[in-house]
């Protein structure tokens, strides 16, 4: 088969590795093979191990190729949200012929996207993405796509993304190891928030919680754009190794115990139901109720939530319009809906993939990745190249490097004195009155590395 059109989201988890193949039918993308491995040579969504990793990605991958009759030769692979940093960039660039406009073509928005990655970065981190925000045509703004237009100065005002580049590298090798190449890294919480949620719901503001199985992420997801990241050191496994300790069982069985009877919200759970455990030294069964097991779940997954709403505070974000979107393994548990509604406002849902096969929160990531880089228009796959080349050192010839003369901003700095000037002087001729759009600026415009 021809796979040209087949996208292949790789979540590689501090549990578990999931692969999914996807295939773009006729403009829709339906789910053909899924592969899911128990993960190996992880820690708190970190690869420690890369032997380790290696052959649990080939395992998981492998599965999903039978499943789908598809040779996988390239991932899409999600990277976590740990020390994660966003900067605003701007870049700008002259494109006239000696002194007469002309047409924008691809090779100025190649140059552009260059320009405005002209700056310091620290050599422990790498750019992993750049998600330009809108582009400027001779002043005039809020242009998505400027290929076609003419002009004489053409810039871009962007996010940058930078994380460390052990974790980069050692997922990268990871795959080779396995056998694969990158197709494109993505930062989780962009793939999720950018795919899963609606138009409204990334436009007015929603927080994505990642419920993983070694660390939960925070996202905001406003204007379209991540606006900011929150990982806690915590996830499934905690709550595992809670029931294992308070009941006295095993690891395997403490995680079975909590996916088959576990509730998040202990008063949904029946007293009345008693469960046989396997208690390490004893020949019989104990017994415990549902309810109890259930407290023990709700204890941890309260922790969880109460240093998320704790962080939101101390960050004074607003209610968000969008509310609050669930995902990942923890959120299949019953009663966190009604458990993350005592912590945070607005409407509390959890996503669940609508694809036969993969109707379960932990495949929303995995789902997500696909649907990414499905959907990544013209520009965005010419700024991936810029950003490609930054990651791995590569060079493209400048073919009209006479034709235009680059003036970058090369310190975020600069960028961000501008951007700050703007809204005092903005924040001057408007009252403060505490409304929903003063308090996104007063936030977003300090949460920036």
């Amino acid at each position: 088969m021809d796979n040209s059109e087949v996208y292949v989201g790789l979540d590689i988890g501090t549990t578990s590795i999931k692969a999914l193949v996807c295939e773009n039918v006729k403009g829709q993308i339906r789910v053909i093979g899924v592969g899911v491995e128990p993960a190996a040579g992880m820690s708190r969504g970190v690869i420690v191990d890369i032997d380790k990793t290696a052959r649990a990605i080939s395992s998981a991958i492998a599965q999903a190729e039978e499943k789908s009759n598809i040779d996988i030769k390239e991932v899409i692979v999600g990277l976590p949200a740990n020390y994660l940093q966003m900067q605003r960039v701007h870049g700008m660039i002259t494109i006239a012929n000696n002194g007469q406009s002309r047409e924008i073509v691809d090779q100025d928005v190649l140059d552009l996207a260059r320009e405005a990655l002209t700056q310091s970065i620290p050599p422990e981190r790498t750019v992993i993405d750049l998600v330009p925000t809108e582009f400027t045509v001779d002043g005039f703004d809020g242009i998505k796509d400027p290929r076609g237009m003419v002009g004489v100065r053409l810039e871009m005002k962007g996010t940058l993304y930078t994380g460390p580049k052990t974790i980069v590298h050692n997922a990268k090798k990871a795959i080779q190891q396995a056998g694969y190449t990158v197709r494109d890294f993505v930062v989780t919480p962009i793939a999720t928030g950018f795919n899963l949620l609606n138009d409204g719901e990334q436009d007015f503001g929603t927080l994505v919680i990642d419920l993983g199985g070694g660390q939960t992420t925070t996202s905001i997801i406003h204007d379209h754009q991540l606006k900011y990241s929150y990982v806690d050191p915590e996830g499934g496994q905690y709550i595992t190794k809670d029931i294992s300790t308070v009941l006295n069982t095993s690891l395997k069985n403490a995680e079975q115990l909590k996916r088959d009877h576990g509730f998040a919200d202990s008063t949904q759970a029946d007293d009345d139901v008693q469960i046989d455990v396997t208690v390490v030294g004893q020949d019989k069964p104990v017994q415990y109720s549902e309810k109890y097991l259930s407290e023990v779940i709700e204890a941890r997954i309260r922790q969880i939530f109460d240093r998320i709403a704790r962080q939101l505070d101390r960050i004074n974000a607003p209610e968000l319009p969008g509310g609050v979107i669930l995902i990942g393994g923890v959120a299949a548990l019953p009663g966190i809906r009604a458990l993350a509604k005592q912590y945070f406002s607005g409407n509390v849902k959890v996503f669940v993939p609508e694809q036969m096969g993969i109707r379960h929160p932990r495949f929303a990531i995995s789902y997500a990745l696909a649907l990414y880089e499905d959907r990544l228009s013209g520009i965005d796959r010419l700024i991936k190249q810029v950003v490609q080349e930054a990651d791995f050192g590569k060079t493209t010839p400048d073919t009209n490097a006479g034709n235009r003369e680059p003036q970058s901003q090369r310190s975020i700095e600069d960028s961000n004195n501008s951007v700050q000037k703007r809204t005092n002087q903005e924040q001057t001729t408007k009252k403060k009155d505490g409304s929903f759009s003063s308090k996104f600026k007063s936030l977003f415009n300090n949460l920036f590395d």
